[in-house]
């Protein structure tokens, strides 16, 4: 047993010790390994940690990544101490906690939010800074977040009349799983920053309105535990969970995620290629900095503080794997076996094509949210690309996008453009930060409606009817040109 007086002693950067649910870890030697960069954990340097680590960690993380002999054992806590006391009393108070509002007053109550944006409204007035900073960010100039959102606005109908359109068929078979809609929830991280029950909101809206879930390799609750609350939720429908895999640098981590996922009976397998590092999303940056800077963690006067050219940034550093190339794709088939193996994170029809060749069920059109590269070209730039370079991959293999979509509207454009469906992270994420599993089951319903209505107003009446000639692409114009020699062919 360690007094909590002596894990105190261990505040810096040259020996840090953390408590984590009754339990102290050493991480003085894993600071500069940890993806979020080392502030994050220096922050609660010597003192009770587990508040802000439970709300985007699975439990268990902390044990998988020490060795034994950093973990140090439980803790005595005590009361007498003025810091003790001054946390009992809310003195101190931990900015990164997710405040317990519920929605009142001058905020929309559920049953008068009409959009995602509207949930996206009360989720901004709920969240604490720390969450609403960390769901917002992209990369740098946020360049490829606003582009993700204006292109589908660029994008008009050309709606045909004097069609029967009374009955409406939307279901559609995404990854090799059948779902009642042609959206799924798209694979995002640490949703216990917005409400307690974190992932666990997206996997019970999942079941219940039958559409399929992408699950974060760094979900906030671990993914075993949502396969449990998938299977045993007494108001399932349907639906089916994926996983999203993050490639870690050592292989024997990747093949534990993947032998994980395929016991505990996750449907497809959808490998993250566009993250060899960490994008560079200076909203979120900035306010651990700042955090750091104001709790007296950052001493600018010493030269360590500062990136040498040459050298890669802190928040660079992480457990991604920047060495997979194409060739691991049959690395990863071999432990994955037959079940249906998506990339995700293309963005030009070069690697489109060339993934059909190296044999992927599917291809996921993505550029992470617009949090990982500034000026990526936006799904629909990319849609366009392939649609005019070469439109025989639609039919070679599947085609799934994200990025920017809130609206049915948008998801019908993605529909005509080839995509067999749509994922949605961030509209997810404001709806459970809002109400919980209601606000995602609001959300799905939402989309739902938007989406009926507007395939009877274009005059079609099931998903295989919709193509390029119900939208309007001419004020757009070519997204590049190809000569014809470059023009590839399946």
């Amino acid at each position: 047993m360690i007094p909590i007086a002596e894990v105190e002693k261990h505040n810096s950067r040259e020996s840090c010790w953390v408590v984590i649910d009754g339990n102290v870890f050493d991480v003085t030697e894993f600071l500069n390994r940890h993806p979020g960069g080392s502030n994050v954990i220096l922050r609660r340097a010597g003192m009770d940690a587990t508040e802000e680590y439970e709300q985007v960690h699975p439990p268990g993380t902390i044990e998988s990544h020490l060795p034994k002999d950093k973990h140090l054992g439980p803790v005595i806590m005590y009361q007498d101490l003025k810091s003790a006391a001054a946390l009992d009393t809310g003195e101190v108070k931990d900015k990164g906690a997710v405040p317990a509002v519920t929605p009142v007053g001058s905020i929309l109550p559920l049953s008068a939010c009409q959009s995602l944006e509207d949930l996206g409204q009360v989720a901004r007035a709920v969240l604490s800074p720390k969450a609403a900073v960390y769901f917002d960010s992209g990369a740098e100039s946020l360049s490829s977040l606003r582009q993700n959102r204006s292109d589908w606005n660029r994008i008009t109908f050309r709606p045909r009349v004097l069609r029967n359109v009374s009955r409406i068929d939307m279901r559609c078979c995404i990854m090799g799983s059948e779902s009642s809609l042609p959206i799924f929830i798209a694979p995002a991280a640490a949703a216990r920053l917005g409400h307690k029950d974190g992932e666990r909101c997206l996997t019970r809206g999942a079941a219940r309105m039958d559409i399929p879930q992408c699950v974060c390799t760094y979900a906030s609750v671990a993914p075993t535990d949502l396969m449990e609350c998938f299977q045993s939720d007494p108001e399932r429908r349907g639906g089916a969970l994926f996983f999203q895999l993050y490639v870690p640098k050592m292989r024997n981590d990747a093949e534990k995620l993947i032998a994980m996922a395929k016991l505990s009976g996750f449907k497809a397998l959808v490998v993250t290629v566009d993250s060899p590092v960490i994008g560079k999303r200076n909203d979120d940056d900035r306010f651990k900095a700042l955090s750091a800077y104001n709790e007296g963690l950052v001493n600018e006067a010493l030269p360590d503080q500062w990136v040498l050219p040459g050298q890669e940034a802190e928040t660079l550093h992480g457990v991604h794997n920047s060495t997979l190339e194409w060739s691991d794709l049959a690395w990863i088939r071999q432990h994955w076996g037959d079940g249906p193996l998506i990339i995700k994170g293309i963005q030009t029809a070069e690697d489109a094509l060339e993934a059909v060749r190296y044999g992927v069920d599917g291809i996921y059109l993505s550029n992470h949210g617009g949090r990982q590269l500034d000026h990526a070209p936006s799904p629909v730039q990319v849609l366009l690309e392939i649609k005019q370079r070469d439109p025989h991959i639609f039919t070679s293999t599947q085609v799934y996008v994200d990025g920017g979509v809130m609206r049915g509207t948008d998801v019908v454009k993605a529909l005509c453009l080839g995509a067999r469906a749509v994922g949605i992270g961030r509209g997810f994420l404001y709806a459970l930060s809002a109400y919980g599993t209601k606000g995602v089951l609001r959300a799905i319903s939402i989309l739902s409606d938007e989406i009926q209505t507007t395939m009877r107003l274009i005059g079609v009446t099931s998903l295989a009817q919709l193509n390029d000639s119900y939208i309007n692409l001419d004020h757009i114009g070519p997204s590049s040109t190809f000569p014809d020699k470059e023009r590839s062919k399946i």
